[in-house]
């Protein structure tokens, strides 16, 4: 059975709002094993043109051409020439922004994430982290441009229970030079699947938008 997607006029909001109701959200990603689902609890947004922190800070690119619209697309991108990071554009087609996932708890398929990644010493473990997650999912750079939204994609933004106001905290975002410590890092308080906070400025890092 297919599950209906979030509609895309839920993300064609600022950065800030859609960060927020990206808590609680469901991502469903189907892999060779089984499809996995994931609960996202903690995401971090930026903004255009405003943002330093942002990738697409200077003008719009052949990399981060995703970020500019329309929303409801997944831009991931390779980082610190290891890792894949991944993010979901949002604002209105034509004006750039991002949130980047940066951990969710395994709501279905637990047996097929243990395999993508074993070195986890739990479950909550799985995809704590920007870069866990993505490979829990199994995003690539191919995987750049696809749209969540639609039924038919590999991978989905699905509806789910939204996150009540007092449980969602705010803080500085991670691992950016510029504009670190704009509390544009979200996430939901009690989750064990959380990254812990570290400061981490490395000159010239950005993370997505």
């Amino acid at each position: 059975m297919t599950l209906p997607t979030v509609h895309r006029e839920q993300l064609a909001v600022d950065v800030l709002a859609a960060a927020r109701f990206l808590l609680g959200c469901l991502v469903a990603a189907d892999t060779p094993e089984s499809t996995v689902v994931v609960r996202l609890v903690e995401v971090e947004a930026y903004r255009g043109a405003d943002d330093p922190a942002a990738h697409s800070y200077r003008g719009r690119t052949a990399r981060n051409a995703v970020m500019f619209g329309p929303p409801g697309h997944l831009y991931v991108y390779f980082v610190y020439g290891m890792h894949f990071c991944a993010n979901i554009s949002c604002l209105p087609d034509g004006q750039p922004g991002a949130v980047l996932l940066r951990a969710a708890e395994v709501v279905s398929g637990l047996a097929a994430a243990r395999l993508r990644r074993p070195t986890a010493r739990s479950d909550a473990e799985l995809a704590r982290g920007p870069a866990r997650l993505a490979t829990l999912l199994g995003l690539r750079r191919e995987h750049n441009g696809l749209d969540l939204v639609d039924p038919l994609s590999p991978v989905r933004l699905l509806p789910g229970d939204p996150i009540p106001a007092g449980q969602i905290r705010t803080g500085p975002r991670v691992g950016v030079a510029a504009a670190y410590d704009r509390p544009w890092r979200f996430w939901v308080d009690g989750s064990p699947a959380v990254s812990a906070y570290r400061r981490h400025r490395v000159a010239g890092t950005t993370r997505a938008g």
